[in-house]
Parts: C-alpha cells; sequence; structure tokens
C-alpha cells in the first residue's frame, strides 16, 4: 500500500496558505488539553480539574517555543546564518523533547499559582500529551518530513524528489515512521489510561514516569531508521541520545515513585 501526501497547503484565505501542519498542531494542544481535564475530572475529587483550562494557554504556549527553540538549536549553524527563519514554524521544525521540557517547567509554576499538585498535573498532561503527539505526527506526513530509511514494504510513503535527502534521491518509497509513532504513541496512550486509572491516585508521578520510559523506547527505535534527523553523534541521532537519558530517567523516577508509595504505606501500618 502506498500512501502520499496530497500536499502541505489546505486552502487559502486571500491568498495566504493555511498548512494541514498548522491545523493539526492546533486541534493536538486542544486534544492534549481537553483529555488532561477530562482525566482529571475522572480520576480526582479535588473539584480543581477547572484550572487545567486556565493554564493550558502558559502550558500550551510554552510547549511551543520550548519545542522551536530546542528544534533551533540542534539545527544551530543553519538558525545562526538563518535566524529569521526561526519565527517560521509554520512549514514545521518542532521537537517534542524541547515541548516536554518547556512544558513540564510551565506546569510547575502553575501548579505554585493554582495550588495544585504538581505532580498530579504532570500525570494527567502525560496522558494528553501522547496522545496530541499519535495526532500530531500526521503534520509531518503533510509536509513530507519525519520518514525512515528507503522501503519497499507493504505499507511505503513516497516522497517527492524535491524533499529527498541527496543520498537517496534515487528512491521513491521510504519507510512512513511518521506513521509508526502515531500508531505507537496512541498504544501508550491506552497503556497510560490503565496506569492513571489504577495508580494514579496511589502513586502520583508514575503515570509521567511511564510515559516517558514508552516514549523513550519507540522514539530510540523509530529514529533509528529515520533519514533527516536534526543531528548525529557518530552513528548515533541526538534525538536517541536524548531518549537513552529520558529512559534512566524514568527509571528512578519510578523507582523513587514507588518506594515513597511502599514507605508511606509501611508507615501507616
Amino acid at each position: 500500500m502506498i500512501i502520499q501526501s496530497p500536499g502541505d497547503v489546505a486552502f487559502t484565505i486571500f491568498g495566504f496558505p493555511v498548512y494541514f501542519y498548522g491545523i493539526i498542531l492546533a486541534f493536538a494542544c486542544l486534544l492534549a488539553v481537553y483529555t488532561a481535564k477530562v482525566i482529571y475530572s475522572k480520576i480526582y475529587s479535588d473539584n480543581k480539574s477547572s484550572v487545567i483550562w486556565e493554564m493550558a494557554p502558559f502550558v500550551v504556549i510554552a510547549g511551543i517555543i520550548g519545542a522551536r527553540l530546542y528544534y533551533c538549536l540542534i539545527n544551530f549553524f543553519y538558525y545562526f546564518n538563518n535566524p529569521i527563519e526561526i519565527f517560521y514554524i509554520r512549514g514545521g521544525g518542532l521537537s517534542i523533547h524541547g515541548g516536554i521540557i518547556a512544558g513540564i517547567i510551565a506546569i510547575f509554576f502553575c501548579a505554585k499559582k493554582y495550588k495544585v499538585s504538581f505532580l498530579r498535573l504532570l500525570d494527567v498532561f502525560a496522558v494528553g500529551t501522547v496522545l496530541a503527539q499519535s495526532l500530531g505526527r500526521w503534520g509531518n506526513f503533510f509536509n513530507n518530513e519525519a520518514f525512515g530509511l528507503p522501503a519497499n514494504s507493504f505499507i511505503k510513503l513516497f516522497i517527492p524528489i524535491a524533499k529527498r535527502p541527496d543520498l537517496f534521491i534515487g528512491y521513491q518509497y521510504f519507510h512512513p515512521t511518521f506513521l509508526y509513532e502515531s500508531v505507537l504513541d496512541f498504544l501508550i496512550f491506552l497503556i497510560l489510561l490503565v496506569v492513571i486509572k489504577k495508580y494514579g491516585k496511589k502513586i502520583e508521578g508514575l503515570t509521567l514516569a511511564v510515559y516517558l520510559l514508552l516514549y523513550s523506547i519507540v522514539r530510540f527505535f523509530v529514529e533509528a531508521i529515520r533519514v533527516d534527523s536534526a543531528l548525529n553523534l557518530g552513528t548515533l541521532h541526538i534525538a536517541q541520545l536524548v531518549s537513552v537519558l529520558l529512559f534512566v530517567f524514568s527509571i528512578i523516577l519510578s523507582i523513587i515513585f514507588i518506594y515513597r508509595y511502599v514507605k508511606y504505606n509501611n508507615n501507616c501500618n
């Protein structure tokens, strides 16, 4: 089965192009916040779910800025020579790792402002974020980006010659890595629903740790077959290195949260 992008422009308004990437990004942001709000209201009974909408603009804006700055940083020399293009995100160029870091920082300050549990907010936003990532990867499809090595598999992605790396200019079909990650992100979303339903009240922060762990695994292996990674360190993509660090960090977090829970229960008994 061959899949092919219809192009990056959804429609035009008075000659101004509106891109699929921007539309999908907007819907993904709304989906992340809405999902976080619904889950908070269903799992927790402190009647503070409404603050999710209040803090949403800060978290979303911080996430987008962080994702863009991180992407520009790992493409430093290009944007150093073309600084005006830092502000041109309509055509793509966001890194989820930067968005996660900036989003966590924004949530920390919002938790202080609204007097809500920081870890509780991280948990619900983790579930919403990975679902948004699943949708957001389709923006890469319309932009003909985030694709993998040449492929002749059952599902393959046609890439126009203008979008192909010079090394693979003679190939037409590539691995649709955007699709692989989209499907895997949705599976992570389903797993996180189970985790937060079972442990959300008992072990706050565990859902976030599981998200970081699972997404790190997915990103590490998907990144291994991508051909448009922003920065490589030898044969290792920078996103793979960050994934390894996040994987180790998530293991440590899980141990800490579980240890605290067990210790608290033992003290209570």
